[in-house]
């Protein structure tokens, strides 16, 4: 069955990224929650999808021109409702501390697209791995070389090549990356893709999908995942076609 993550947590409704997003995700029954990390000054993953803080808080910089504790101090939620006041960023720590007793599946982009932040990799990795979170999480780049450096670890943990990009080879040029996995902008979706994916059992999953008629496109090619901002409309959604016997 296709998994519904909230994409940056339940964010249509809570400022994205942050505890609310991710608390009130959990409360509808999302499969999973979608997060975004970047790495501070002193090396600490933080969870914020630009690398800069301006669009998301109330400060102004680069994330990583911040020290850990002076993005502590930063508002991460005003700019969403003033409901959210004082809303913190969190670390990656805080966040799988949270997760790890919780039925959750769980996505880690490392924003390293534009900034190829150096062993970004390497301690996202150790950390899932010291809250014993491997086995039910997925970390993803836009970054090939990333790709390529999470090769010595993808069998342990899932490896996923995020790309908005058509490409007729999409699937070979993600094994040779050393993916294990595709995740694909929902544009890039057809019967082909997905059965091509299928074939080799790599699991397919498609950002960011709010509309009915696009996540009924992923069940119905039997996507492995899908990333919403609505994961309470998804799961209703999914809910109603098992019902109607459209999906086992």
């Amino acid at each position: 069955m296709t998994k519904i993550f909230a994409h940056r947590g339940a964010s249509k409704y809570t400022p994205e990224n942050t505890m609310p997003a991710f608390e009130l995700a959990y409360a509808m029954h999302a499969d999973g929650i979608e997060t975004d990390i970047q790495l501070t000054k002193d090396q600490i993953p933080v969870i914020i999808h630009d690398e800069h803080v301006k669009r998301t808080t109330n400060g102004t910089g680069y994330i990583k021109d911040f020290t850990y504790q002076q993005l502590l101090q930063l508002d991460a939620g005003s700019w969403f409702s003033n409901k959210f006041s004082g809303t913190s960023i969190l670390s990656l720590d805080t966040f799988l501390q949270w997760a790890k007793d919780k039925s959750l599946s769980l996505n880690i982009e490392l924003k390293n697209n534009k900034i190829d932040y150096l062993h970004i990799e390497a301690i996202a990795y150790e950390m899932i791995d010291y809250y014993q979170l491997l086995n039910r999480t997925i970390l993803s780049s836009f970054n090939p070389s990333s790709i390529k450096r999470m090769k010595h670890f993808s069998n342990k943990v899932h490896v996923a090549f995020l790309t908005s990009s058509r490409n007729k080879k999409l699937v070979t040029a993600a094994k040779e990356l050393g993916a294990t996995d595709l995740h694909i902008n929902y544009r890039l979706l057809n019967r082909s893709l997905a059965a091509q994916c299928r074939q080799i059992n790599m699991p397919l999953r498609v950002y960011t999908v709010n509309k009915m008629y696009r996540i009924s496109k992923c069940l119905h090619n039997k996507c492995s995942g899908l990333f919403t901002d609505v994961p309470d409309q998804a799961l209703a959604f999914r809910e109603q076609q098992i019902n109607k016997g459209v999906l086992e």
